[in-house]
């Protein structure tokens, strides 16, 4: 992304680097979730966090180096991680689980997943406007 500078608007560059730094965190909190916050219980230690992160390592790449076509297939993935999130603050909070909730968790994960479509989206079409 550092020649992204010298050719696009800041207003794309930071677009983009808000869209990286978003699914970077985004992927740190999945990595958090399921290995030490809040574990599916009864499972395979480790099972769910290769089910969740290892998918978000897919792209990483792209995304690093500012390809526009990682950015949008990984919008595409991120839907899956922004359903979780909304499917999880809705049981949440209809079954009024308390203690031990992942409801802050699945807040973030719907802010950031969010965060990183509409920024992707908009960093895509300021690269294709050039």
């Amino acid at each position: 992304m550092s020649d992204d500078a010298a050719v696009f608007p800041a207003r794309v560059v930071l677009l983009g680097r808000l869209a990286l730094a978003s699914y970077l965190v985004l992927l740190v909190l999945t990595m958090l979730w399921e290995g030490w916050l809040a574990p599916v219980p009864n499972s395979p230690p480790g099972f769910w966090l290769a089910v969740k992160s290892i998918p978000l390592l897919l792209p990483l790449f792209g995304l690093l180096h500012g390809k526009p076509r990682s950015y949008a297939w990984a919008s595409l993935l991120l839907l899956l991680y922004l359903t979780e999130g909304l499917v999880l603050l809705w049981t949440e909070r209809k079954l009024g689980f308390v203690r031990g909730s992942a409801l802050p968790w699945a807040l973030l994960e719907t802010v950031l997943t969010l965060t990183f479509i509409i920024a992707a989206a908009l960093y895509i079409r300021g690269r294709a406007a050039r």
